[in-house]
């Protein structure tokens, strides 16, 4: 068998959905719906906080940051898909999959990390309302966005590295129409168990310590709520956190799905690996928007608002 290390091995073919090859382009209506929901959803989010100044808060700062997260995650997979579902064109080159790749994890990594910045926000708004301008100042916010971004680019940048050490064989087709860190090195015939540690190291630190801690946080911020007197305050307490306890699950729920169906659904068919790994990446930037239009009182009338401006202008 011929090894070559990854410099020398080119292209990587994609994959869509298997046995469905012909109904790619009718498939393909129905990814570009929801990317152009994703899209223009979470742009509509951005605009709104940025033209509106009463909404210059902690909590809808962070807000657009998922947005622009979620917007990251839709640029990063959209022309690859796009390629193989319009033109059939399955090859991509090796560096560009690694890039891809890097770029996937680092704003799912973000959303995660701003999930449980959001966590910590309702936290200190509920158990704390009179010093929460003063804990979650500007300077905060900008540290707490800085220290997240550096976070997902540190941590993820020897995943690249040690891929590009790896010897592969003749065997170089990828599961999805996108390129995903496990999917790749499955690929090598050489030992990747490094790579493998790497990759379990930098979940449990990163999605598994924020789920644990975004836990935490609702335990605490239940007790606080318990201990209010007036049940029209706890009701009311609770409700802003709602759209946030959506937002958590639309992320950990398809994540958790798709770790499960890895590595218990060997016997399920290869098209609900592939249903579930676009589930994982379409579902919480598609449905985001959508919550919290719906849920958040002040977003909902800014954006009417907009919309009435924008009808009075037309």
């Amino acid at each position: 068998m011929r090894h070559v290390n990854s410099s020398d091995f080119q292209p990587l073919l994609l994959s869509g959905f298997p046995g469905l090859e012909l109904y790619h382009p009718q498939i393909s209506i129905l990814f570009c719906v929801l990317y152009l929901i994703a899209m223009m959803g979470n742009s509509t989010i951005i605009i709104v906080i940025w033209a509106e100044k009463s909404l210059h808060e902690p909590m809808y700062f962070f807000l657009s940051m998922l947005a622009v997260s979620d917007l990251g995650l839709c640029a990063s997979t959209l022309p690859t898909m796009l390629r193989l579902f319009w033109f059939n064109v399955r090859e991509i080159h090796f560096d560009a999959c690694l890039v891809q790749m890097y770029f996937i994890h680092i704003f799912s990594m973000m959303e995660s990390g701003i999930l449980l910045s959001m966590a910590f926000d309702r936290y200190v708004a509920i158990s704390n309302p009179l010093r929460y301008a003063a804990i979650l100042n500007s300077s905060t916010i900008v540290k707490i966005s800085v220290g997240l971004l550096l976070r997902a680019i540190l941590l993820l940048l020897p995943a690249p590295i040690l891929i590009k050490q790896l010897n592969f064989c003749e065997a170089n087709v990828l599961s999805h129409s996108y390129c995903l860190h496990p999917d790749i090195i499955k690929l090598s015939c050489s030992d990747h168990h490094i790579n493998s540690f790497l990759g379990l190291t930098v979940v449990i630190v990163t999605f598994g310590l924020d789920s644990v801690l975004i836990l935490f946080s609702y335990v605490k911020i239940l007790a606080t709520v318990l201990g209010i007197a007036s049940q029209e305050e706890r009701l009311k307490a609770l409700n802003t956190c709602v759209s946030h306890i959506c937002a958590v699950l639309l992320v950990y729920v398809p994540m958790l799905g798709v770790s499960v169906i890895h590595r218990f659904g060997n016997h399920l068919p290869a098209v609900a690996h592939v249903i579930m790994g676009y589930v994982y990446l379409l579902v919480p930037p598609v449905l985001n928007p959508v919550v919290y239009c719906i849920k958040t009182h002040e977003i909902r009338i800014h954006l009417l608002n907009i919309f009435k401006k924008l009808s009075k202008h037309g």
